[in-house]
């Protein structure tokens, strides 16, 4: 039977060779689109569900009452706290402790490398988290507190086709030797280090391991895996416990967070992991199962537009003895062979744009066919989309009835020419939607893109000078090192202007609350202030815009000064004048010489805070530097060339501050970029449609003479819509609509 429903739906696909072909084309376009969607969304959901316990593994949060109204919530921990937890607390099996590494320098055969992807990891980081090991294992790691795993591209990069295990890298002025090869990194995990180093070895210089066992330090990521009988809310109150007996502030309350739920955590202060937006995934799963719905409405018309040809069909099954069951799985089958010929088609087309959605998207995704992930995907579009196709024709189809049939009834007792016509308006309607909201994203990209800032970022190189090559060094050595790197910088004829900054202007991370004071605060008032240290040839290089006083100057003289922006202004309600009034920050006491013009130190998307700009003369570690237009490969070249003189022995690295700029708007770019090619996507299915329903399928083969206007000549056989056909009840023509007619025309 089921042989030959598939023999019957593959001859009549070959019997409607260009409206088949055109079903094939429309779905498969629709159905590339939702299957990238739905991978997409697939491994936004999935992020860190392939560790085994995952419902049991957390991680520790700090909720901290910084003021009245204002609490900060962080992912690090203090470092004593998970072994205080596995001591104290039954209900804790496993713990384990992630410090990142920041730009950890690797030195490989006198060869340096800087690398952003390094963490720190307790040796039980391999028994409570899954990798997959290629060479080496955990239990080799774990017994070495100078151990270090790296990840197979990793491997590659540092020692090409060279055995990497045993080999030996040296990290400062320790020694670490590599213990394993692990694959590299899902994309659906949160944990995107390359490299992985034992933290006892990290913690094996005594001086570095005082200052880690303050409970005051927030260093660590930690991790607790419960039993599984343990409850979430009885274990965060005996941590509670721990933190109010080691801590002298009773400000901190912890809290558990599990494992799968980090990804989409919103509220932290910062992070080191990768974070996702749900709404965002919620918006492209409903796009993806749009566009699937678009791309089935023109099957579904255009399937139901011809029903009149299966009529003699219908009516000789059913008088030789069809069931209409029989007739319903018959054109359901139909409707399946379709889906699979598009789904072949939608294979090929994934295969071929793969490398382009991996660009935008910025991940790396991949079609192996033994994967289970990909498999669900591709068979439950195959199913949505037969689904959609199958029911209606199905069921229109399987309940001709010879009068029915000649009124253009259908299964619903409404005209069918209606449903396909309401089928159309709604595939526009959604395709109105999807354009006007791919406008409004774009208007608020271009905003955001041509807003003014406040300041000036075009060809200005940021530099961030090791901490290693100055932090040994008095206030005195400090400011002479920067001095004389400065002094260099400006003798390049490449170079334009030169100054420090204590952190890039694009998004200043450092801020305090209830660490400022001035006359005539309110006690009570503790805000939260974001704090940027400058130099006297800052301003000049940003343009930052002065409200009121002046900027730093060159000398001394403003070392205790300080400038405040216009919200700052509003909110601490000072006395006036403004200008010279007390203010202390950090217990350093000083007066305000200069209010500047509000500009976002942060993303667009957060509100202008209160911030307080402090020349701290040799605490700056960041160098910005003005290129001369045209010349900036000749500008980074004399860059490097003072990097080596003054710090030969760290890799030189830079970065352009629009750069910077744009990537806190990365996300948005991308979500916008790929709503666009999708709503275009939906656009040119619908038009498909629109064109094959009111176009080139202008046609009917009811019985009747056919008109061929402006030739005078009749036809009796089926031709396009150049033909009109004229009713042989009434005698006019269809096109007509001769409401008098028994017949009816559509």
């Amino acid at each position: 039977m089921i042989k030959n429903y598939f023999k019957t739906a593959l001859r009549n696909l070959w019997r409607n060779k260009l409206t088949s072909s055109i079903n094939i084309f429309g779905l498969s376009i629709g159905m590339t689109a939702a299957i990238f969607i739905f991978l997409w969304v697939q491994n936004e959901i999935s992020f860190n569900n392939y560790h085994p316990g995952k419902e049991h593994i957390y991680r520790i949060t700090h909720s901290i009452q910084v003021s009245q109204n204002a609490v900060w919530r962080w992912e690090n921990s203090p470092q004593p706290i998970t072994e205080a937890a596995m001591k104290e607390i039954p209900e804790v099996e496993q713990a384990a402790r992630l410090k990142n590494g920041y730009n950890t320098v690797f030195n490989i055969d006198h060869k340096l490398f800087s690398e952003k992807t390094a963490a720190y990891v307790d040796k039980s980081w391999f028994t409570l988290f899954s990798y997959e090991f290629t060479e080496g294992s955990a239990a080799a790691f774990a017994h070495d507190p100078f151990g270090i795993i790296l990840t197979e591209s990793k491997a590659k990069k540092y020692f090409g086709n060279a055995a990497a295990l045993s080999q030996v890298i040296r990290v400062d002025t320790v020694s670490y030797t590599v213990q394993g090869i692990i694959k590299d990194n899902p994309l659906n995990s949160s944990f995107q280090y390359d490299i992985l180093m034992q933290l006892e070895g990290f913690l094996a210089n005594p001086k570095r391991l005082k200052g880690q066992n303050d409970w005051g330090n927030f260093n660590y990521i930690s991790f607790l895996k419960l039993s599984p009988t343990a409850k979430r809310s009885f274990v965060e109150t005996k941590l509670n416990d721990i933190v109010n007996k080691n801590r002298t502030k009773n400000n901190d309350k912890v809290s558990l967070v599990s494992l799968p739920d980090i990804y989409f955590e919103t509220g932290l202060q910062s992070s080191n992991l990768p974070h996702g937006n749900k709404k965002t995934t919620y918006i492209f799963t409903l796009l993806g199962l749009l566009l699937l719905i678009i791309a089935c409405i023109n099957y579904v018309n255009l399937t139901t537009a011809k029903a009149s040809v299966r009529s003699k069909e219908v009516s000789i099954r059913k008088i030789i003895g069809a069931e209409r069951t029989h007739l319903f799985f018959q054109f359901i089958t139909e409707s399946l062979a379709i889906s699979l010929l598009s789904l072949l088609l939608t294979l090929l087309t994934i295969k071929l744009c793969l490398p382009l959605f991996n660009t935008i998207t910025e991940k790396q995704f991949l079609l192996p066919l033994a994967s289970v992930t990909l498999w669900k995907v591709l068979l439950g579009t195959l199913l949505v989309a037969t689904l959609l196709n199958g029911i209606y024709p199905a069921l229109l189809l399987s309940s001709f009835q010879p009068l029915n049939v000649f009124r253009g009834i259908g299964i619903l007792k409404l005209r069918d020419g209606l449903i396909r016509k309401g089928l159309v308006i709604f595939q526009f309607v959604l395709s109105v939607v999807l354009i006007i909201g791919t406008i409004v994203m774009y208007r608020q990209m271009k905003y955001i893109q041509s807003s003014d800032p406040g300041y000036n970022v075009s060809q200005i190189v940021s530099v961030n000078i090791p901490y290693k090559s100055y932090g040994s060094l008095g206030d005195s050595a400090r400011k002479n090192f920067y001095a004389s790197i400065k002094h260099e910088l400006e003798l390049q004829s490449s170079i334009a202007s030169v100054c420090t900054g204590g952190e890039e202007i694009v998004n200043v991370g450092s801020s305090s609350s209830g660490n400022a004071d001035w006359d005539g605060r309110d006690t009570a008032y503790k805000p939260t202030i974001a704090i940027l240290s400058v130099d006297a040839d800052f301003q000049k290089m940003f343009q930052l815009q002065l409200k009121e006083g002046r900027w730093f100057g060159t000398g001394n003289e403003d070392l205790h000064g300080y400038i405040i922006n216009e919200t700052a202004e509003n909110e601490f309600d000072m006395h006036m004048p403004v200008i010279g009034q007390r203010l202390t920050y950090g217990g350093d006491t000083g007066s305000v010489i200069g209010i500047v013009k509000d500009f976002h130190y942060k993303s667009m998307h957060e509100k202008i805070g209160p911030i307080v700009l402090a020349n701290n003369g040799g605490n700056d570690s960041y160098f910005f530097i003005k290129t001369v237009p045209g010349n900036i490969p000749r500008t980074l070249s004399a860059i490097g060339g003072v990097w080596s003189q003054f710090i030969p022995d760290q890799p030189f690295s830079y970065n352009f501050l629009d750069d910077s700029f744009n990537t806190l708007y990365k996300s948005d770019i991308k979500t916008s970029m790929l709503i666009f090619i999708f709503s275009l996507i939906a656009i040119i299915i619908s038009g498909l449609g629109l064109f094959c329903f009111s176009g080139l399928y202008c046609r009917t083969t009811y019985p009747g003479d056919w008109y061929q206007e402006g030739t005078g000549r009749f036809d009796t056989t089926d031709h396009f819509h150049a033909f009109k056909r004229f009713c042989e009840t009434c005698h006019h023509c269809y096109s007509c609509r001769n409401t008098d007619c028994v017949v009816g025309h559509e």
